[in-house]
C-alpha cells in the first residue's frame, strides 16, 4: 500500500476507528499525491514569480489563452475564473460560501463538527465517490422500495453491493421508520450498512415530518448501538423544496456526532436547488467528531476525484459562486420556490377534488419535483405507452402499478389538462381490460 494511503488510514483509525472500519478496499488504498503534478503546480503558483512552467494550460498576455468568440459571450467574467483548471476540491471561495449556506439553512448543524464541502460533478458523482470509498462487494445499501434507479447502478453494478429495500410508507401513510430499523438490524451479522436517505424523495416527492425524522435518527442510532457501522448518506438533491409541514432541513445535522459508529455524509448541490441542472455543481460533506479524521477523508475524496475527473468544471463553479454572492439571490430563489409550491398545491387539489376517483390513488407527497400515482387494476407501462402514443404525454412507469409524474416541468395552468389526459388513458385501458374478462 502506498505510504500516503497508509498514513491517511492510520489517522482515521486513531481519530475515529469505526470510520476506518467502514472504508472499502478502494477507500483504504486511495490517496491524493502530495508530490504529484497538481500539488507541485499549486506550490509553483505561490512561489514561481518569474516563470511558471508547471501546468498544462496555455497563456497569452498574462491570462489563460482563449478564443475571442467564446470570451465575447462570457465577457462579464475574468478569463482566470473560467478557463483555468479549478482545484480538485473546487474553488475555495465557493466551498466556503456553500458551507455558510448549509449552516444558515440547517440550524441543527450549529456547533457540530463537519468538513468543508468538496465540489463534485453534481450529485451523482458525489454518490459515486461514496460508493468507491465505502462499498465493497456484498456490503448492504439500504434504500426504500420507492427509490431513484441510479442507486442500483452506482452501488450495485459498479461496486457489487447488495441492495436491501424496505417499504417507504407504513400502513398509515407515514414514513416507515420501523422498516428502516429492521433492515438496518438485519445487517448485524455483517456489522456494516450504507443507508441512503433521499428527501424529498424521488420518485414520490415525500419528506418526513419532524417526528418521523427523529424516528429515522433513532433507528440509525439503534443500529449503531447494536454494533453496526452505519454510513448514513443524505441525498439532498431536492433540498429546500419543502411545501408543507415537514422537515425543512437535512437530517445530516441530526446525524453529525450521533454515535461513533455513524458516519454522516451529505450529498447536495446547486443542480436543483438553484435551478442549474446543466452546470453540474455538487458537493460532498462529511460529519464526525475529529477534524483530523475528516481531513483524511477529504484527502481520500480528492484521490478519487483526481483518479476519475481530475477536477470539476471551472466556469459553472464561478457562475454558482456569483449567484450565491448576489444580493438578488434570495429574492429570485423565493420567486421560483413559490412557483414550484403553486404547482404542487394545484396537483394535490386536483387529486383531492374527486374528479379522478375510482382509477387511482396517490402516494403521500409534500415536496420536491414529483408525485406518484398508484394505479388500480392496470399496468403502469401500458398507461405510459398509451399516453405517449395517443395523448403525447410523457410519464415514468415504475414497477407494476406506479406512475411518476413530474409536476416541476408543467406550468400550473396546464396541470389539469395533464391529469385529464392521464385519467382518460387509464380509463380506456381499464375498460379494455374489463371487456376481455
Amino acid at each position: 500500500m502506498n505510504p500516503l494511503a497508509q498514513q491517511l488510514n492510520d489517522t482515521i483509525a486513531k481519530e475515529q476507528p469505526r470510520f476506518a472500519e467502514m472504508l472499502s478496499g478502494l477507500g483504504k488504498a486511495i490517496y491524493f499525491p502530495k508530490i504529484g503534478i497538481l500539488s507541485q503546480s499549486a506550490e509553483a503558483k505561490q512561489k514561481a514569480k518569474t516563470y511558471n512552467a508547471t501546468i498544462g494550460i496555455a497563456t497569452e498576455n498574462g491570462q489563460p489563452m482563449h478564443l475571442k468568440m467564446i470570451q465575447d459571450k462570457l465577457s462579464a467574467y475574468n478569463p482566470k475564473d473560467i478557463y483555468e483548471y479549478a482545484p480538485p476540491a473546487g474553488k475555495p471561495e465557493l466551498r466556503s460560501a456553500w458551507r455558510d449556506k448549509m449552516l444558515k439553512e440547517n440550524p441543527s448543524l450549529q456547533g457540530k463538527t463537519f468538513s468543508m464541502p468538496v465540489v463534485t460533478n453534481a450529485l451523482t458523482h458525489g454518490l459515486s465517490i461514496v460508493a468507491d470509498l465505502f462499498a465493497d462487494a456484498g456490503d448492504a445499501v439500504i434504500i426504500p422500495d420507492k427509490n431513484w434507479e441510479n442507486y442500483e447502478l452506482t452501488f450495485g453494478v459498479r461496486r457489487g453491493a447488495e441492495i436491501v429495500e424496505y417499504p417507504l410508507y407504513a400502513a398509515d401513510g407515514r414514513f416507515n421508520a420501523q422498516g428502516l430499523r429492521e433492515a438496518l438490524l438485519s445487517r448485524k451479522p455483517q456489522g456494516k450498512a450504507i443507508v441512503l436517505l433521499n428527501f424529498p424523495n424521488n420518485p414520490t416527492g415525500y419528506t418526513p415530518s419532524r417526528e418521523e425524522g427523529a424516528e429515522i435518527v433513532s433507528a440509525i442510532k439503534d443500529a449503531a448501538e447494536a454494533g453496526i457501522n452505519v454510513v448514513a448518506v443524505t441525498d439532498d438533491a431536492y433540498f429546500a423544496l419543502f411545501f408543507e409541514n415537514s422537515l425543512h432541513e437535512s437530517l445530516f445535522g441530526a446525524l453529525c456526532g450521533l454515535h461513533e459508529r455513524v458516519l454522516p455524509i451529505k450529498i447536495d448541490g446547486a443542480t436543483k436547488e438553484e435551478y442549474v441542472w446543466g452546470f453540474r455543481v455538487g458537493f460532498i460533506t462529511y460529519g464526525g467528531e475529529s477534524e483530523k479524521a475528516l481531513a483524511a477523508l477529504e484527502q481520500k475524496t480528492l484521490g478519487i476525484i483526481r483518479a476519475t475527473i481530475s477536477s470539476g468544471p471551472h466556469p459553472s463553479q464561478t457562475f454558482v459562486l456569483d449567484a450565491l454572492k448576489s444580493p438578488e439571490f434570495e429574492a429570485q430563489k423565493a420567486e421560483k420556490y413559490a412557483i414550484m409550491k403553486g404547482r404542487a398545491n394545484k396537483v394535490k387539489s386536483l387529486l383531492d377534488s374527486g374528479k379522478y376517483s375510482g382509477v387511482w390513488s396517490y402516494y403521500p407527497f409534500n415536496s420536491g419535483y414529483f408525485m406518484c400515482l398508484r394505479l388500480e387494476g392496470i399496468q403502469a407501462e401500458a398507461v405510459r405507452q398509451r399516453l405517449l402514443d395517443k395523448y403525447e404525454v410523457g410519464t415514468i412507469a415504475l414497477g407494476e402499478h406506479d406512475l411518476r409524474v413530474a409536476f416541476s416541468c408543467i406550468e400550473e395552468p396546464y396541470l389539469e389538462d395533464l391529469f385529464d389526459r392521464i385519467y382518460a388513458a387509464v380509463s380506456e385501458l381499464k375498460a379494455e381490460v374489463a371487456e376481455q374478462v
